[in-house]
């Protein structure tokens, strides 16, 4: 791999780590919102929902144009719309505002992250799953920046400040990429959206194990601040637990797509996400958060090991040319599924109580990992079928043509 496109992997990992430590402070200030501004555990589910909402509609409808040769300017405009985004959030005191700021902020991320992901996936195509592996090392790194970054700002300067400081560096981001040359590799594509890829089996399948995931991401955000208020866990523990679970996912990321390149991404994202399930579930049962925390450092360590399998299958389902519809595509069905979920275990934690929240997401899981892998068992069973990528047109899947 020539040393401009080693450049470009790294320059947007720390792109990518970047964007997710705004959402790392959002995360673990949502309790202080409902705390400080009488926002109920819906609002709050609500607030983190429809970002992921608005990040569907961008990845489905802008994602595309990527693939058109505007990676670069895609990326630039989804940066900047995530500044404003953070500012509003950063300086909002009622729901309103907080939730326009969080719509502007999810329109941006979803706007960038899958032109990212095409620039690094094209950088390197045999190193695919490595890559991936490490663009979510990244991702995850920023998220587990996020509670640092509160911890250390609020208590001196307020609410707004881990905000402001994020803003800041994505400020400077902006400067560094629009300066960088962007090596577009593959054909442009002609389509205008990316729903046509579903005709295929495999294709559907990888998308319905990415959803899996957010099943589990969606519950996970809008239930881990709040659960660890009502149990009344230090604060200092509860966000100890989100950057220790974060460590086993930033450390393992790369061997985790190399692995699920290897061996098969739905064989080793559909195990871990089986783990995962059961995890959640068990969350729902423990007595205390300082539990919680320690049952969390094992379901880590799965995750770290099989959470980019889904990424890696995406990948190899669809030609270079569709790789950031591909990945749109896929990021759009992740954000209204942990919208959906994050809403949904908002009110079941507030009616029915933590248990029901927990358990109806590890069903959830459960379902989608097994029609993923009802939908992609021909490709499952055949050890010989080489990348999918190769294919020419996303058509459905019927063995070794």
């Amino acid at each position: 791999m020539s040393p401009d496109r080693s450049a470009a992997i790294w320059l947007f990992s720390i792109l990518s780590a970047v964007l997710s430590m705004g959402y790392g402070v959002l995360f673990t200030l949502v309790g202080d919102w409902r705390d400080q501004y009488g926002i109920s555990e819906t609002a709050v589910g609500g607030i983190i929902g429809i970002g992921f909402l608005s990040a569907f509609v961008a990845q489905v409808f802008i994602a595309p144009l990527a693939d058109r040769g505007r990676a670069r300017q895609l990326i630039l405009l989804g940066v900047c719309a995530d500044i404003v985004g953070l500012l509003l959030m950063g300086f909002g005191t009622t729901l309103e505002v907080l939730l326009i700021g969080r719509v502007i902020s999810g329109v941006g991320i979803g706007t960038a992250i899958p032109a990212v992901r095409r620039i690094v996936i094209l950088a390197d195509p045999d190193h695919l799953g490595e890559n991936l592996g490490r663009l979510l090392s990244a991702d995850v790194f920023g998220f587990a920046l996020g509670p640092a970054i509160s911890a250390v700002l609020v208590g001196p300067f307020g609410l707004s400040a881990p905000f402001i400081a994020v803003a800041t560096v994505s400020a400077t981001c902006v400067l560094v990429v629009s300066w960088f040359d962007v090596e577009e590799s593959a054909e442009e594509s002609t389509q205008t959206l990316a729903v046509d890829l579903l005709r295929s089996r495999v294709v559907a399948g990888a998308i319905a194990l990415g959803c899996a995931v957010f099943i589990m991401i969606g519950a996970f955000d809008a239930l881990w601040d709040v659960v660890h208020e009502d149990l009344n866990t230090n604060d200092w523990l509860a966000n100890l637990g989100i950057t220790l679970f974060a460590l086993p996912i930033v450390i393992f990321g790369p061997t985790s797509g190399r692995l699920a390149q290897r061996v098969g991404p739905f064989r080793i994202g559909s195990l871990g996400l089986l783990v995962g399930a059961a995890f959640m579930i068990t969350y729902g049962q423990l007595p205390s958060g300082g539990w919680i925390f320690a049952v969390g450092m094992f379901h880590a360590v799965a995750d770290g090991l099989s959470v980019a399998s889904s990424g890696v299958a995406i990948s190899l389902s669809v030609p270079e040319e569709r790789q950031a519809g591909a990945q749109g595509l896929m990021g759009a069905a992740q954000s209204v599924t942990a919208g959906i979920t994050a809403v949904v275990v908002g009110a079941l934690y507030e009616g029915p109580g933590r248990a029901v929240a927990y358990g109806v997401t590890g069903i959830g899981m459960l379902v989608f990992v097994a029609a993923g892998v009802w939908l992609a068992w021909p490709f499952i069973q055949d050890r010989n079928r080489g990348l999918l990528a190769a294919d020419p047109e996303p058509e459905p899947y019927a063995g070794s043509r």
